[in-house]
């Protein structure tokens, strides 16, 4: 049923000067017509109707936290569609205000709302990303980055700065990491409060380490005199613009799930293949080093389950043996992260079933993965030890499956073939695959997987070769092992070449696989790294023509093509730098450093490409995450889109998944599934009470679109 409605506004401002009065003429009603579950009305102001500003609805009525958050057309008109059947409360937030107060209201009713605008900048400023506020740290001088070592310079700075390192986990810029949080203690100096700062918790000794040992301490200088000018009232620079075009489509629904004290790393909805599996069901999250009570979202329902993920093995190490290495000021000495499985990254298969990269025993290989094993792939090269393996739950069930396997692994994708090969990163000098057919039918682990080595075809014949190892000096005659490893991992579907993108090194790079007949025999890799001013690779994904889309640390996302290639791909020149015209870098959204403008601050984490169209703004998208932006960037014919969830301020992802349950429903039959996945989630807006997010990015047609 519809509710019409007509609301006759006559906010347009009228001034008096003097007795000379201004005379202003309303303008024609205007008709909204709402559902009984939607709530829809106007925004305004004392300046007239406010047009680009988020509305959200919130309730406590369910099983899980709820909001969803829209955004007001040119005219201030907003409608908040398909509610469940509850009691709301509705605000406003958006740039140049401050938030409005809330207003109750249910289903089928017509609110209009009251925007306040700020009365000062700093009160402006409190609702913008992190990224403006990331935006005011200062920089070394390149006499301090000789001093410190890093042969990369800026560059390699600040990939540690930014998506390698310090927004590699926690969103910096906002307000809980422009502050020094009272908590923490007293201190002769900020750079001490910042030591001691990162100390915290269980990460305390990686975070701290980074800092003094890889950055030879250079960021504290940095990090003490950005909080400093912050804490005596300076602000951003520059200031975001509110949302236009397509982004005023965006619907975002908020949900939670787990505990306070833990993380999310990644989430997944259906199979990334064909994304009508598991229509309408259940989110599987993957917890990573934090529990082994893996959290399960039912968007139906709005209800948050778990189920406790064994291990195979009781020696199976434990995260909880990680030390707090100094008191959190959330958490004091509390040890929060205790997980045998490590589970770092879920896939579901065309069944409905979820795998898992998850931890089922020690580290120690078992023998058929040795050297002097007869198993194919370890008579090319043996693997001793493997940190992280796959595990299979069966939703209906609750069957869990182990599956040991001699290379470690981390992210985890499906191929298109007849064998369902799932091919892995993580594992170092090797990428590894299951046969997941050959398990299925058999339950032989150790005959359905196999794992190689990446070699280079630097003798330039079309095939694979005896080899120099890394570091040796070039043989004419032979190949080249490179000391390369996939971070991320993904099969094409245009050629069924394998890619992977290479992290944690300056300035990264990207490797194509081609298996080959018998991959742990002939599969030959190539090596491609971004031209300046791109570094800092990290998470990638590749669209349906084979072109790669990777996240870098220099603020762009880099589009990788390799049919753009003039030169030959093979021989002692192609050793990485050999293709720079396949490249192509788009700056992402935001400021740049002030005293760097020109390199974009965001600091995206991974990038996922919308094959399917599963998110309405069409197909082969790629979305980078906006880890400084509170959402994800899609770049939609050569402009980037953010979606963005204004509350609560601080969402960061790491990972994120697109289903289509109803192919004919229109924008209400598909969408983004976005976890948030900052290691620390107490630093959101409304501290230690939050638990991690679950988002539900749709794009309808228009503003008011039901």
């Amino acid at each position: 049923m519809n509710v019409p409605f007509r609301f006759a506004s006559s906010l347009v401002a009228c001034g008096v000067a003097g007795a000379l009065i201004l005379a202003c003429q309303a303008p024609p009603p205007v008709e909204i017509d709402i559902d009984a579950d939607d709530i829809g009305g106007i925004v305004s102001s004392a300046s007239g109707p406010e047009a680009g500003v988020w509305v959200i609805a919130e309730t406590d009525d369910l099983g899980t936290r709820f909001s969803r958050v829209v955004v007001t057309d040119d005219q201030g008109r907003f409608i908040v569609p398909d509610l469940p059947a509850a009691d709301y409360e509705l605000w406003v937030r958006g740039y140049g205000l401050l938030d409005s107060a809330k207003t109750e209201a249910s289903p089928g009713a017509v609110v209009d709302l009251a925007a306040v605008a700020a009365p000062d900048p700093a009160s402006a400023a409190h609702a913008y990303p992190a990224a403006y506020w990331y935006s005011m740290m200062a920089l070394p001088s390149e006499d301090e980055l000789a001093d410190a070592e890093l042969d990369g310079g800026m560059n390699e700075y600040l990939t540690w700065m930014k998506n390698m390192g310090c927004v590699g986990c926690h969103q910096l810029g906002q307000e809980s990491t422009r502050t020094i949080p009272a908590g923490l203690g007293e201190f002769a100096t900020s750079e001490d409060a910042w030591l001691r700062r990162i100390s915290s918790g269980q990460a305390g000794r990686q975070m701290a380490g980074q800092v003094t040992g890889r950055l030879g301490g250079l960021p504290l200088k940095y990090l003490a005199d950005w909080t400093d000018r912050v804490a005596d009232g300076a602000l951003p620079s520059t200031r975001p613009e509110r949302p236009a075009g397509v982004e005023r489509n965006v619907v975002a629904t908020i949900r939670d799930w787990a505990s306070p004290t833990v993380y999310m790393h990644d989430l997944i909805s259906t199979d990334r293949r064909d994304p009508t599996v598991n229509a309408y069901g259940r989110i599987f999250g993957a917890p990573e080093l934090s529990t082994d009570d893996f959290p399960i979202l039912d968007p139906q329902a709005n209800t948050d389950t778990s189920f406790h993920a064994p291990v195979r093995d009781d020696d199976t190490p434990t995260t909880g043996s990680a030390p707090v290495v100094e008191p959190s000021p959330y958490w004091d000495d509390e040890l929060l992260w205790d997980s045998r499985a490590n589970a770092h990254n879920p896939m579901m298969d065309g069944a409905g079933r979820v795998w898992y990269t998850s931890r089922i025993r020690g580290p120690g290989n078992p023998d058929f993965c040795l050297e002097g094993s007869e198993h194919p792939s370890a008579r090319v090269f043996p693997l001793e030890r493997s940190g992280r393996h796959l595990a299979i739950y069966e939703p209906d069930s609750g069957d869990y499956t182990f599956v040991d396997t001699c290379f470690s692994t981390h992210h985890l994708q499906f191929a298109a073939d007849a064998n369902d090969t799932l091919w892995t990163s993580g594992g170092g000098q090797v990428t590894g695959w299951l046969d997941t057919k050959m398990f299925d039918e058999t339950g032989d682990a150790a005959a359905s997987q196999g794992w190689t080595p990446f070699i280079l075809d630097t003798n330039g014949n079309g095939r694979r070769d005896a080899w120099v190892e890394p570091g040796e000096p070039n043989d004419p005659e032979r190949d080249t092992r490179i000391s390369a490893g996939f971070y991320a991992v993904m099969p094409n579907p245009a050629d069924g070449s394998i890619w992977g993108s290479v992290a944690f090194r300056y300035p990264g790079a990207i490797l194509r696989l081609d298996p080959g007949d018998n991959p742990s025999e002939t599969a030959l890799a190539e090596i491609y790294t971004p031209p300046l001013p791109g570094f800092g690779v990290r998470g990638a994904d590749i669209d349906s023509n084979g072109v790669v889309w990777v996240s870098l640390g220099s603020g762009h996302l880099g589009e990788f093509d390799r049919s753009k290639c003039e030169g030959s791909l093979n021989g002692p020149e192609a050793t990485g730098d050999h293709c720079p015209e396949g490249w192509t870098l788009h700056r992402l959204p935001g400021p740049g450093f002030d005293d760097l403008p020109e390199f974009s601050i965001e600091s995206s984490y991974y990038t996922w490409v919308d094959q399917h169209n599963t998110s309405g703004l069409g197909t082969d998208v790629p979305i980078a995450t906006g880890n400084l932006f509170d959402g994800v960037h899609a770049l939609v014919d050569g402009e980037f889109v953010t979606l963005r969830v204004p509350y609560p301020l601080g969402f960061y992802s790491k990972g994120f998944d697109g289903r289509i349950d109803d192919p004919d429903a229109g924008w209400k039959g598909r969408g983004l599934w976005v976890s948030e996945g900052d290691r620390t989630p107490w630093l959101m807006e409304g501290g230690t009470a939050n638990r991690p997010l679950v988002v539900h990015f749709q794009v309808r047609p228009d503003p008011l679109a039901k």
